[in-house]
């Protein structure tokens, strides 16, 4: 279950989660962009990606500089490129042999990193540079699907289905994406529509978390009267 850069707000949803004694989660732990000081750190292509300078990458790469060099988060520069948004330099290092697969140390790749950002410019890059929707990511064996679906980022998750993401992909704490957009969503639009874009691509409504709780009963006991009204008409049960 990969988590957004806001770390507090993820801590809160899982003490929610596990108040509720649904799920014996792990400690929160969010992605890991860049600090003040690794990026005032960084030299070649790691502050070339970080600048966005893909002139510079460029340049590097000719004279010999490693593609996939590590930082002290087992970072490369695609990672940094990603987590800074910088489109040009993602596609620079690309081109001279960077791993678009790549994971860094807490096992997130670019993909996930730009689902979790909501960074829609970022995560089609990197889809069509050919990092895959299907990657399983993060310490919880997840996938972008299922962090996109836990923040409630309905348009990633329209892109991620079409590059043909897993629907009923299941984490290591038994939750699907669908799953998590009841258990850490708040019940609102974003989560609402998340769940919508779900359904409709065919997710499986009847499956359940590893309490065999299904997700209609995750819904109704949560009073999210749209999500279950969507699952009901979808043929859950």
């Amino acid at each position: 279950m990969p988590f957004p850069r806001g770390a507090l707000a993820v801590r809160a949803a899982l003490a929610a989660v596990l108040a509720c004694g649904l799920a014996d989660a792990p400690p929160a732990r969010a992605q890991v962009p860049p600090s003040a000081a690794e990026l005032q750190a960084y030299r070649g292509l790691h502050a070339a990606a970080a600048a966005g300078d893909a002139a510079r990458i460029a340049a590097l790469l000719r004279e010999g500089a490693n593609p996939n060099a590590r930082d002290g988060h087992g970072r490369t520069p695609l990672h940094v490129a990603a987590h800074r948004g910088k489109v040009d330099a993602m596609r620079a290092l690309a081109a001279g042999g960077a791993d678009v697969n790549a994971l860094e140390s807490d096992r997130y790749d670019i993909v996930t990193i730009a689902a979790v950002a909501n960074d829609l410019p970022t995560l089609d890059a990197a889809l069509a540079l050919g990092c895959k929707a299907t990657n399983v990511t993060s310490r919880y064996d997840g996938t972008a699907l299922i962090a996109a679906a836990h923040l409630g980022h309905a348009e990633v998750v329209r892109r991620l289905v079409k590059a043909g993401a897993p629907l009923d992909h299941v984490n290591n704490l038994g939750w699907t994406a669908l799953i998590e957009s009841i258990v850490l969503g708040d019940g609102g639009a974003r989560h609402t529509d998340t769940l919508r874009v779900l359904v409709e691509a065919g997710a499986n409504v009847n499956l359940p978390d590893r309490q065999g709780t299904s997700p209609l009963a995750l819904a109704r006991g949560r009073g999210y009267a749209a999500m279950a009204g969507i699952l009901e008409r979808a043929g859950a049960r």
